[in-house]
């Protein structure tokens, strides 16, 4: 097969190669003046209008004399070689006779010919040139100019593929899962014997940079076979048919080298559902689709073949694709938990030179919601933090700065900040501060700065104590609550608000929202969800579908607007209750700028008559009418 595609492309090249000599032959040709008969140069001679003719070569310059209808001009012709002689002959003999005043006979050189064959080799050799260069560049990957319909999947030789699950961490039940498949791969007749059949179909299902790219990875490495990766977006092309001749080439070379995996990089990009696209049924990304779907459980057969495919957004997968006999089996890669985080971290600090009083546990506790892809970016951080100090090994205070550039983004010191708003912002995020150590639960205060970082004039860090993985509506409302402390501070002591709290705002507002229309968190309203089961992408739906009246739309907005109307009271009694702490904790952002959570927590308690008030200030959720105790 090979041998013959390559024939393909050279054929291709050598009937490109002849059409520019043609064409370049043409086009010297068209350069050259029209050649005329013998007989109408010499009627044009005898109709004593010419007075002068130069022969150079073939080509005749006439020259016209000035008549009262017509201006002096010249016309250039040429003649056949065969004629010349006869030519110059009736020309000696016009002169003798008068009919013209003189010729001239230069003779030809050969210096114009040969500058025209010059040309046309330069461009043919260059063009050749420029065919072989690319040939020879396109035949070392296997592939040729005019390969539209080939695979462009990369295989890794087992030999070379060094992953392996112990290079995975912080998955263990995914790994599990997932060991079942490499066994098949070591010992089919294990499960031939048996009658049982491995799934033809993995789909890995999660979050970006949670590790799915390297668990296939891992599985091929563990398994000892070739491994195909490719991405989605591969696939489609801007030539109809190409997709659907891709994916049969990607099967075609996997099952010449099976056992093997076919690993799909974002498959939603090539998997998405059809019938609604802005294509409509001849779309070129469903033709693709429907050729991936025959290729993994069509009439043709598919031994060996394990399709494993990564996504991060599963809804909006053709049911097709799904069910069993293609993907089989869907395994979540879930963001890891704090022990997943501290074996992640160890995997990433092999090759890094960490202080003896490093500790990765707790490390793991100050990062909660990172993957692992967030964590291999902290460590590099962290060790180019190490690099500017001129350290030759990373500290905690590397990883701990590193955390915050992550999560924050880097600060930006330069920025010059009138005093009044650096007065306007320490205020503000002071009440961040403040009303967060009053009313949450399961955040703590890492840090309070005033200086620019990223897009923000400044930033209240606060991280969990724990992972979690549910959220009460009493810690939806201390959210709502934190959001809105820097708001009702700029209030309480400027008398008037700025757009300072505009992200603030715009997070509250989304919280309260969701409490009453996906969480059914609404005592008016009771257990209902409002609104579409999934979120609109182009492809699927054209809308949101709005499963409620308009009388009800108002209703939520009413809902949504005692919540944050109630929790701005609540924020507002807070920090006047604690206007000394505020104004202490301004005034120290003002000298130092950036103050860290054991420094808070001290003027905290300073100032605080409890050691404790989250119990005492504990949000509760407003309805509208009496509070009533929420069910167990």
């Amino acid at each position: 097969m090979k041998p013959k595609r390559a024939m393909n492309g050279m054929s291709f090249y050598i009937i490109l190669l002849a059409v520019i000599i043609f064409v370049s032959f043409f086009m010297s040709r068209m350069t050259q003046p029209d050649q005329v008969a013998l007989s109408d140069l010499t009627n044009e001679i005898n109709s004593g209008r010419v007075s002068k003719v130069n022969v150079v070569g073939t080509r005749v310059d006439i020259y016209y004399e000035k008549t009262d209808t017509t201006p002096a001009r010249t016309v250039s012709k040429s003649i056949s070689p065969l004629w010349l002689d006869d030519y110059l002959e009736i020309l000696i003999d016009a002169q003798a006779t008068g009919k013209i005043k003189s010729y001239d006979y230069i003779e030809p050189t050969d210096i114009t010919g040969w500058l025209n064959i010059i040309l046309i080799l330069v461009m043919v050799v260059g063009m050749g040139a420029f065919i072989w260069f690319t040939y020879s560049r396109q035949a070392g990957d296997g592939r040729n100019a005019m390969s539209f319909g080939r695979s462009r999947a990369k295989l890794n030789d087992p030999a070379k593929n060094k992953v392996t699950f112990q290079d995975v961490a912080g998955a263990d039940e995914e790994k599990e899962e997932l060991r079942e498949v490499v066994d098949f791969l070591k010992n089919p007749k294990k499960y031939a014997d048996l009658g049982a059949k491995i799934p033809r179909g993995i789909l890995l299902v999660g979050s970006p940079g949670t590790g799915k790219t390297l668990l296939a990875k891992a599985v091929a490495g563990e398994a000892g076979v070739p491994f195909f990766s490719i991405s989605g977006s591969d696939f489609v092309e801007m030539f109809v048919g190409v997709g659907a001749s891709r994916v049969r080439d990607l099967f075609e070379n996997a099952k010449k080298n099976a056992p093997c995996i076919v690993f799909i990089d974002e498959i939603d990009a090539v998997g998405r559902h059809r019938g609604a696209g802005m294509g409509g049924g001849h779309d070129e990304r469903e033709q693709t689709l429907n050729q991936l779907l025959v290729e993994m459980d069509g009439f043709g057969p598919n031994e060996g073949v394990i399709v494993m495919a990564a996504t991060n957004r599963p809804d909006i997968l053709d049911p097709a694709l799904l069910r069993p006999g293609r993907f089989d089996r869907r395994i979540t890669v879930m963001r890891p938990d704090i022990k997943g985080r501290e074996e992640i971290l160890k995997v990433h600090a092999r090759n890094k030179p960490l202080d003896p009083t490093v500790d990765l546990r707790e490390i793991a506790k100050i990062t909660p919601g990172f993957t692992g892809a967030d964590l291999a970016n902290l460590l590099n951080e962290a060790a180019l933090l190490a690099a500017r100090r001129g350290s030759k090994s990373i500290i905690y205070a590397d990883i701990s700065e590193a955390v915050f550039k992550i999560m924050i983004g880097p600060e930006k010191k330069s920025r010059i900040i009138s005093e009044k708003e650096r007065k306007l912002t320490a205020y503000h995020e002071s009440g961040h501060a403040i009303v967060l150590r009053s009313v949450s639960e399961t955040d703590k205060v890492e840090r309070v700065s005033i200086i620019p970082a990223g897009t923000a004039g400044g930033y209240t860090a606060h991280k969990p104590h724990e992972d979690t993985y549910y959220a009460t509506r009493n810690q939806l409302m201390a959210q709502i609550m934190i959001s809105l402390g820097g708001r009702a501070a700029e209030e309480l002591i400027f008398g008037e608000v700025s757009t300072g709290a505009s992200n603030d705002l715009q997070a509250c507002n989304s919280i309260a929202r969701d409490m009453i229309t996906k969480y059914g968190m609404s005592e008016k309203l009771g257990n209902l969800v409002f609104g579409s089961d999934s979120e609109v992408f182009l492809g699927k739906d054209y809308g949101h579908v709005q499963n409620y009246s308009e009388k009800l739309a108002g209703v939520i907005d009413e809902e949504v607007k005692l919540i944050i109307d109630q929790a701005y009271e609540d924020v507002k009694r807070i920090l006047t209750e604690k206007m000394d702490l505020l104004q202490a904790l301004a005034k120290t952002l003002l000298e130092k700028e950036k103050i860290e959570g054991s420094e808070f927590e001290a003027i905290y308690q300073q100032y605080s008559q409890t050691a404790d008030s989250a119990v005492e200030l504990k949000p509760t959720l407003p309805t509208g009418d009496e509070p009533q105790p929420a069910a167990p």
